[in-house]
């Protein structure tokens, strides 16, 4: 009858014993982690970097597209200003300062003035095979660095793009 009089005797009982459990573990150096402890841990990483990185991924992608069209816009208002001065087109990009400029993927940009090609067959075109703009093309290879004239083709789906004379920079599958 002493258990019944007494109910939490064990409970007391129990809890002296795990610190001393406890207490014997520190001391002969067993306080590291159990092998199930690290699993659900390197578990939880797993997960948590499989929602992570490519979310991550998606995000320096989007950065590369911005700069990628920074740098159109750029480049664009410096042939503009080319247009003004000369009065002409300027041949290529590094007669505007701009020769040696590569977009986000490393590829350099691609100038194509209207002037300096015969026919309409290397010019950029949209999906009813009209030409984008009517004075150069400029864009961006993209990731791939691979492009063809159809924005159609799969080689340029990912390209940046600069259509209607200006109007339009971004990427090539939403225009």
């Amino acid at each position: 009858m002493t258990y019944l009089r007494r109910p939490f005797q064990f409970i007391y009982h129990s809890s002296a014993l795990l610190k001393y459990v406890a207490k014997e573990r520190i001391v002969e150096g067993g306080g590291g982690f159990t092998l199930v402890e690290l699993m659900v841990v390197i578990g939880l990483i797993a997960i948590l970097s499989g929602i992570a990185i490519p979310s991550y991924q998606n995000h320096i992608h989007q950065a590369r597209c911005m700069r990628a069209i920074v740098d159109i816009r750029t480049l664009d208002k410096g042939i503009q200003s080319y247009e003004i001065d000369k009065g002409e087109l300027p041949d290529n990009l590094g007669d505007i300062g701009y020769g040696a400029l590569t977009d986000p993927w490393g590829n350099p940009y691609q100038y194509l003035s209207v002037n300096n090609i015969q026919g309409k067959g290397k010019m950029r075109k949209d999906r009813f095979l009209v030409p984008l703009n009517e004075d150069f093309d400029l864009y961006s290879m993209g990731k791939d660095g691979v492009s063809v004239p159809p924005l159609t083709a799969k080689a340029s789906r990912d390209d940046i793009i600069r259509a209607n004379n200006g109007m339009y920079i971004g990427k090539a599958y939403l225009y």
